[in-house]
């Protein structure tokens, strides 16, 4: 029998205990959720997709949680990141399911192992690229290098899953930074080639590049972007989707049509949320 103060040290000791068990099996920060607005959909949006480049390392307390809030907000069926940790797009994850109740599969297309940008163990650091979140299973990954990287190793990855009830292959990429016209050239044209396969393909990404640039030629001549009002022409009305105004993420559409398409300013990247719901044509 234990008795006086042995017994309240060990009630003590068992508090302790069960809130480091609690906190040690709960998802990290799953318990912590940004309130959304009020007509945010309560389950995802089958028609919907969107690309967000999270500009890691932009790092910052909350910044995961933040990200999963703005994602929840729209609720989209398939989402593209670029820039992204696996260590993040996880955490993004959890937030997703454990705060709002928004399930995800994943499949990443990480292009460099980089302790500096995402953390780990020094015999381990974290993967970096781009990732895929759908709410339909995902099947079929590819993920590829660019044999030029410019500045920084830059690739594409893509799967078959289902937006709008159908099967489509959707593609994720990241293009080279704003001053390497040349390799961004090289790389859309891979890029182009592989899209040109599918009659039925969702591009989402960050090209770095504004319409009327000769990298995204190729792209123009296979699909249009789910901005209606956005094209090649130096005339074209394209909202802008970065803190400098430019636009550099598209919704490239082949085999589908726009419904409607937002782009949504965001505190936690420099490049804004871009949205789009979709009908196949």
């Amino acid at each position: 029998m234990v008795t006086g103060t042995g017994a309240r040290w060990l009630a003590g000791a068992l508090i302790v205990a069960c809130v480091l068990l609690a906190g040690s099996s709960a998802p990290n920060g799953a318990h912590i959720a940004k309130p959304l607005p009020a007509d945010a959909p309560k389950e995802v949006v089958p028609n919907r997709v969107m690309t967000w480049n999270i500009c890691n390392p932009c790092k910052g307390s909350g910044q995961n949680i933040g990200r999963a809030a703005e994602i929840a907000t729209y609720a989209p069926q398939v989402i593209g990141l670029q820039e992204a940790c696996v260590g993040d797009v996880e955490k993004i994850r959890d937030h997703l399911q454990y705060s709002y109740g928004l399930i995800y599969h994943v499949e990443y297309g990480s292009v460099l192992q980089s302790w500096s940008r995402c953390g780990g163990a020094p015999w381990d650091p974290g993967g970096f690229g781009q990732a895929i979140l759908s709410a339909a299973p995902m099947t079929n990954p590819v993920n590829v290098e660019y044999p030029e990287g410019g500045s920084e190793d830059r690739g594409y990855m893509a799967v078959t899953t289902v937006v709008d009830g159908r099967p489509v292959r959707v593609f994720n990429t990241h293009l080279a930074e704003r001053r390497q016209e040349p390799v961004r050239v090289k790389q859309a044209g891979i890029l182009a080639k592989a899209v040109a396969e599918h009659e039925g393909a969702i591009v989402l990404g960050d090209f770095n590049a504004v319409p009327n640039t000769a990298e995204l030629t190729g792209m123009w001549g296979l699909a249009a972007d789910a901005d209606p009002e956005c094209g090649p022409s130096a005339a074209g009305t394209c909202e802008p989707t970065t803190d400098w105004r430019s636009k550099f993420d598209y919704i490239f559409l082949r085999g589908f049509d726009p419904l409607d398409q937002e782009v949504h300013l965001t505190p936690y990247s420099d490049h804004d949320l871009v949205q789009a719901d979709l009908r196949r044509a």
